[in-house]
């Protein structure tokens, strides 16, 4: 196991919560952490629980004769080659189980007490087959001890999950307070709510000191997301806009870095810098004068439209180091399709104001969606080029199809999977909605030309 909750109290429900394994064709480590489950962790501590907490995706299990860890806290996870789902069989790539060894997983359920109820977290709608198998594990482990699926993929394609998980609930609650509920009835104790589901300031912070390492530590200073992107579900999942006050979260920052000595901070916020006279800028320069020394990472990306002098220069002096930007497409021909929020000159003012700032080309990538329906391979490369010109770095992120988005039923109509039957075809690996002219060696082909 990786570590129980202190103070064990022995008239208490013990609840176990998994974060599964990824079964994919890649995987990496790029400041992930399951930031929900860890902070139901929290929640259920607060209220009286016992909690147990298993990570599949360990990089730093015993077990492993070494860890493979960046100094920022990225790295490799563990991978088992394993066979294809069925309909993949044709991807000319290997299919692995990330995470720990199986052994070692029952090795370490099987060093805990017998939970009185399994919650199960859940990602990518395709990784569901590392769900499946990870809740396959946990019935031989306890049987006759209930598991309850959530997350993301249980909201998302939740009938699927319904049908074919074997959990013995299915939820698509994403309110603490209706999660606190609902394993209040399942386990028959009476657990009080101390949270305001309308201020994120009465959130617990996530259960970080469960894990056996802390390498880095994800920050969310904020939910929801003011945009309706076509592709991406942040609306659906979380439909309103909730922030905490910059002082808690430069408090938080704090914590974690007298408790634990922690350098890297990831924020996982879809819109960090919007209204940032009012959140990010007060919020960044409570972290200089503070004089808080610390690197900080926006895997998330940055909206495009908020970097300006002042946002980029803050963001200079309270240590930011890794600047993606969510600039989708740079074709900048007014289109709808993806409801762009960003012109070629927003685009060239923020890298103006980066660079300005004393961003270093290395530190600044502009995410770019590649192989959307409809989308030519020229658009690509032109975007790409134009990137370049900038002199920063192109990120291609795959368009994955993402039920329940304005962009679905195009995806549907566009992809040669049945994607509506299988999330398992919703893969960016496997480029579902992508024309013939992509491929993963044209597409390195760009790059290298580029």
């Amino acid at each position: 196991m990786n570590i129980e909750s202190e103070n064990m109290k022995p008239d208490s429900p013990g609840i176990l919560l998994v974060n599964p394994w990824i079964y994919d064709f890649a995987a990496f480590d790029f400041w992930a952490r399951p930031y929900g489950l860890l902070q139901i962790a929290s929640m259920l501590r607060n209220a009286g629980f016992n909690v147990y907490y298993q990570d599949c995706l360990d990089r730093f299990h015993p077990n492993a004769k070494k860890t493979s860890s960046k100094k920022d806290g990225r790295g490799a996870y563990l991978k088992t080659t394993i066979e294809k789902p069925p309909g993949l069989e044709d991807i000319d790539r290997r299919y692995s189980r990330y995470g720990i060894m199986q052994e070692w997983f029952m090795e370490d359920v099987a060093a805990i007490p017998k939970p009185d109820l399994i919650l199960v977290t859940s990602l990518m709608t395709y990784w569901y087959p590392g769900v499946f198998f990870t809740i396959e594990m946990l019935r031989q482990a306890f049987p006759g001890v209930r598991i309850v699926l959530g997350g993301i993929y249980s909201a998302l394609s939740h009938e699927h999950a319904v049908k074919n998980s074997k959990a013995d609930l299915v939820t698509g609650e994403r309110s603490m307070a209706g999660i606190l509920n609902l394993v209040s009835k399942l386990t028959q104790f009476d657990a009080e709510c101390s949270i305001d589901e309308t201020n994120l300031d009465t959130y617990p912070l996530p259960a970080l000191d469960l894990q056996r390492n802390i390498p880095f530590v994800p920050l969310l200073t904020s939910r929801g997301c003011p945009f309706s992107c076509s592709y991406c579900a942040s609306n659906v999942l979380e439909p309103a806009m909730l922030r905490r006050s910059p002082g808690s979260i430069v408090a938080e920052i704090e914590s974690w870095q007298k408790k634990y000595n922690v350098t890297d901070f990831a924020f996982y916020d879809d819109a960090l810098l919007i209204g940032h006279e009012n959140h990010a800028v007060p919020m960044l320069e409570k972290i200089v004068e503070k004089g808080i020394k610390a690197r900080f990472h926006t895997p998330n990306a940055l909206h495009i439209r908020e970097i300006n002098d002042t946002t980029a220069r803050l963001m200079k002096l309270a240590g930011f180091k890794t600047i993606r930007l969510g600039l989708e497409t740079s074709s900048f021909s007014g289109s709808d399709r993806l409801d762009r929020k960003v012109t070629r000159d927003d685009f060239s003012q923020a890298v103006t104001s980066l660079k300005k700032a004393g961003f270093e080309t290395k530190d600044i990538g502009a995410y770019l969606l590649a192989c959307l329906p409809g989308q030519s391979f020229e658009e690509l490369f032109e975007s790409i080029t134009i990137v370049k010109e900038t002199g920063i770095t192109p990120v291609p992120a795959y368009y994955s199809p993402v039920p329940k988005t304005g962009l679905w039923d195009d995806a549907v109509r566009a992809s040669k999977y049945d994607i509506n039957a299988d999330p398992i075809f919703t893969n960016n690996a496997v480029f579902p909605c992508a024309d013939e002219k992509f491929s993963w060696e044209a597409l390195n082909n760009i790059r290298d030309k580029v």
